[in-house]
């Protein structure tokens, strides 16, 4: 377990050079002005109010900055983290109130200190649980949830946020005969700049032009007047330190969502953070990042926030911009407390379609049927995965689909290591090379002695694999025609009480047919477990398969 100066070790600001100086400030910029309207719609899908997406990217950036090692991951609320954090709190709290947002606040703090745990104990490995096809299928049903809801803020549609997704669906198409023609000319105009200037210009900060120039024709025309809503007060004030009051029942309710908005910005942000760091040549220590991750988290329940995940269209943005090093999300985390103490009434008069657009171009990315085709190509069963991680974060909530990938994660990991390569050895063959299977037509390795190679731990979901393995080449090859089996164990890293009772079976079957059992490249740590079962007794045990081969007489 490392100690907490061995997790924080490294430089602060890693990167940065007076002579990067110029170009990381001017990327600060470009984070700042992206990160702003973006946070503001994040903060929307949550149910949660402006400032608690413009909070998260004060405190909580400074503190992820000055700890993290990675040098570009951005660490924001992400739409992932938005529509989690509706749909566990929904629930809970009415959208918009104090108590739903002291919820979000914990709901950030117990997040924070599952990630300090993770870091503590080395267990930054859970994030593997969800592979790529889960991933995609339930980010995408996440991203699909939130456009249900975006679409209607374009269209001016007032839809139930709290409501399952077939019921909001249902009242989108029931509400189209009663959208706002404004609201629609405003969404179209914003979809247009957003989508034509990113193809023309990739680092022009085109969300908040749309917002300046939203706002702006708002203010000329009063499309308020014109039922087109706006984002309406924010309130103005530096972020404060204050703790979540909420009851202890409350707490333990959100413990599961935390944990499941742990795994998801885990999952990502570390992928993320280790493909950068690979692109651009540098090292990130995984226990350390998931430290920075964890106080983000903590930091941003305690000032007003939500949960802080890792935002990957940021990162390629900062990215492009020459960015490699923290100084952006300083700088971003300056301008926001300018922005919150002294502009908020810039804010006021923002149209909600215009908002609803960026959010929309912002989500569909993580929408790509091009995944789904891809996995369909490479493997039925991943394609499966993903489409019933997609179906479950959909229609039944994303708790319960986190919850339901990790079983399909399980499932699927038990599926390729309960059916191992077992292999039968021929004299003609190196240990390192391609093997014969046990069903092939070579049935020994050498006149009375077969080599078989089992390639996977040995355990309860394959101990029966192995077993029939055995007396299958055993019976195969003729049991009156064998003096010896030699197991070779390379492979072979562990094996548990299951596969051990398993293992005593062939040694008694085997021997009942006068066939000796020895054992073949045996590690040391697996030496001492099957000592400790039991299963060595006075055998001996040989360093390679030619060697056993000649010391048997072959």
């Amino acid at each position: 377990m490392p100690s907490m100066s061995g997790l924080l070790r490294g430089r602060v600001l890693a990167g940065l050079t007076l002579r990067s100086l110029p170009r990381e400030l001017l990327a600060g910029v470009t984070l700042l002005a992206i990160s702003v309207p973006v946070n503001i719609g994040y903060a929307q899908i949550a149910g949660l109010p402006p400032t608690a997406g413009l909070y998260a990217l004060v405190v909580p950036a400074v503190v992820y900055a000055l700890i993290v090692s990675s040098r570009q991951l951005v660490a924001s609320p992400d739409a992932a983290a938005s529509a989690l954090v509706a749909s566990s709190l929904g629930g809970l709290a009415v959208a918009g109130s104090a108590g739903y947002l002291a919820l979000a606040c914990a709901q950030a703090v117990i997040g924070g200190l599952v990630f300090v745990l993770c870091a503590v104990f080395n267990l930054g490995f859970l994030a593997d649980f969800l592979s790529k096809p889960i991933l995609i299928g339930f980010v995408s049903g996440l991203a699909l949830d939130i456009l249900v809801s975006e679409i209607a803020t374009m269209l001016g549609i007032t839809i139930t946020g709290s409501a399952g997704f077939i019921t909001r669906v249902s009242e989108l198409l029931g509400g189209l005969g009663d959208a706002n023609g404004w609201a629609i000319v405003i969404s179209a105009a914003s979809l247009t700049v957003l989508i034509v200037g990113r193809r023309l210009a990739p680092l022009v900060p085109w969300a908040l032009i749309v917002l300046i120039g939203a706002t702006t024709a708002a203010l000329l025309t009063g499309v308020e007047r014109r039922g087109v809503s706006t984002l309406g007060p924010v309130a103005s004030g530096a972020p404060t330190f204050s703790w979540p009051l909420i009851d202890w029942s409350q707490w333990l309710a959100l413990v599961p969502s935390a944990l499941s908005l742990t795994m998801v910005a885990m999952s990502e942000g570390l992928l993320v953070s280790r493909a950068f760091g690979e692109r651009r040549g540098y090292r990130v220590n995984v226990n350390r990042d998931l430290l920075a991750f964890g106080a983000a988290n903590v930091a941003s329940g305690l000032t007003g926030g939500f949960t802080i995940g890792s935002s990957t269209s940021r990162t390629a943005v900062m990215d492009h911009a020459g960015s490699r090093s923290q100084l952006p999300a300083v700088v971003t985390a300056a301008g926001t407390l300018l922005l919150v103490v002294f502009g908020t009434a810039l804010l006021e008069h923002i149209p909600s379609p215009a908002i609803g657009a960026i959010v929309a171009v912002a989500v569909l990315p993580l929408l790509d049927a091009r995944e789904f085709v891809s996995l369909w190509r490479l493997s039925r069963f991943e394609f499966a995965i993903a489409v019933a991680c997609f179906l479950a974060a959909l229609l039944i909530g994303p708790v319960a689909g986190i919850v339901i990938a990790v079983v399909l994660a399980l499932v699927n990991l038990a599926r390729r290591a309960a059916n191992p390569a077992i292999d039968v050895l021929s004299t003609t063959d190196s240990p390192d090379h391609s093997l014969l299977p046990v069903e092939g037509e070579v049935t020994q390795t050498a006149p009375g002695l077969i080599v078989l190679r089992f390639a996977a731990p040995l355990f309860f979901a394959n101990a029966g694999v192995f077993e029939e393995a055995v007396k299958a080449a055993v019976t195969e090859a003729g049991p009156d025609r064998l003096k010896h089996l030699v197991l070779d164990l390379e492979a072979v890293t562990d094996i548990d009480i299951t596969a051990a009772e398993r293992f005593h079976a062939v040694q008694d079957w085997l021997s009942e047919h006068d066939i000796l059992l020895p054992y073949s490249r045996v590690r040391p740590d697996l030496e001492l477990r099957l000592e400790h079962f039991g299963l060595i007794g006075d055998r001996d045990l040989y360093g390679t398969n030619q060697s056993a081969i000649d010391a048997l007489g072959g």
